[in-house]
């Protein structure tokens, strides 16, 4: 491997822009050497706008000729299988965009496919990078709650609700706002408290998706609640949403994790920013739980906390960056594909408790 990773990126989307090509630009080993998009006009933005030497149209053309080390899928859904399949294929590392797949069985042969070929693999959960939910998580391996007995996830938002088509709201392309936004929050969950062994799942469709040319053929859900148990005995309750009347937080999330020994709670939204709170076995008041000011760098706290996370990013060996040093350094990668494919395991069960109304065992 040479001193610098040579990097190439598919999607254009504004999310890549804030995301992915400005964290791998950040990264002094890394080089931005070609970009992919379907809208020339687009990706010749980007091009310019990050100094990147080659465009391409066809991901696969990029593939073959891109002189690539590494490959980052920001795509739709159901295009993460078909590129990392082939990127794969060439060899080459891969950072895919969340949920892995649109199904176990993809996720499953993408984990076996990159086992097999020896490359770093990477899901950008970035939730897991966010200073709060790391400092979360290691209290929790200290011991904080104890032995877990409750786990209750609330992620709202209301981008649903927008008159515009949208690929994730299309079941031709994406699983929802299961795929969306639960992935994040099921990540979470296992990382929290372990591996989730059955589901209940509703999965509801309450506001009008209009197709990419007039009324929806195949709406996905847009709102989603799911009762889940973990291997280790504890229960959980995930609800996702992209329909809800939130003002100015915008987006919110809520994490409570009740254990044997105490229990612990995080809110964040764009207006309040980020608490964190906990109580111990004999306490009798919730204490704020202070964040340790290095988790968050030279990061400013008065900004929402997704423009938090994504400036950390470029700041911190996490995400992008950690995938590159993974890859020159021989580094482990977490979350991986093997992450990927048990959340993929949990999005696929609720699909199909809620079509037959049941728990469903994940084997």
């Amino acid at each position: 491997m040479p001193d610098r990773v040579r990097v190439g990126i598919i999607g254009t989307s504004w999310y890549a822009d804030m995301s992915h090509l400005a964290r791998i630009k950040s990264h002094p080993r890394a080089e931005l050497a070609a970009v992919c998009g379907r809208n020339r006009a687009r990706a010749e933005e980007m091009a310019g706008k990050y100094g990147i030497p080659q465009l391409f149209t066809d991901y696969r053309e990029m593939i073959e000729k891109g002189g690539l080390h590494a490959l980052v899928v920001s795509a739709p859904d159901d295009l993460h299988y078909p590129m990392t399949m082939d990127a794969l294929d060439a060899g080459l590392h891969v950072l895919c965009e969340k949920p892995l797949a649109l199904n176990v069985a993809q996720a499953r042969a993408m984990v076996e496919r990159a086992e097999t070929v020896g490359v770093k693999h990477m899901v950008s959960f970035t939730n897991r990078w966010a200073p709060w939910y790391r400092y979360l998580k290691q209290q929790v391996d200290e011991g904080y709650i104890g032995r877990p007995f409750h786990c209750n996830i609330r992620y709202l938002a209301g981008y649903g609700r927008q008159p515009r088509y949208s690929w994730r709201f299309d079941r031709q392309h994406g699983t929802g706002i299961l795929g969306d936004l639960g992935s994040h929050m099921i990540d979470l969950a296992r990382w929290f408290v372990g591996d989730i062994s059955r589901v209940s799942a509703h999965l509801g469709i309450y506001a009008d998706h209009p197709g990419p040319d007039g009324p929806a053929a195949d709406p996905a859900n847009d709102a989603v609640a799911l009762a889940v148990e973990f291997a280790n005995g504890a229960q959980g309750l995930i609800q996702i949403s992209a329909i809800a009347i939130n003002g100015n937080r915008a987006m919110e999330q809520y994490v409570t994790l009740h254990g044997e020994s105490g229990t612990l709670e995080i809110d964040s939204d764009f207006a309040a920013g980020v608490r964190m709170r906990g109580i111990r076995q004999g306490g009798e008041r919730f204490q704020e739980v202070a964040i340790p000011d290095e988790l968050f760098g030279d990061v400013n706290r008065n900004q929402p906390p997704v423009v938090q996370i994504m400036q950390l990013l470029t700041q911190q060996p996490l995400g992008d960056r950690q995938f590159v040093d993974a890859i020159l350094d021989d580094l482990p990668v977490t979350p991986s594909f093997h992450d990927g494919l048990k959340a993929q395991e949990v999005i696929d069960a609720a699909i199909q408790s809620h079509q037959e109304g049941r728990w469903v065992t994940i084997v």
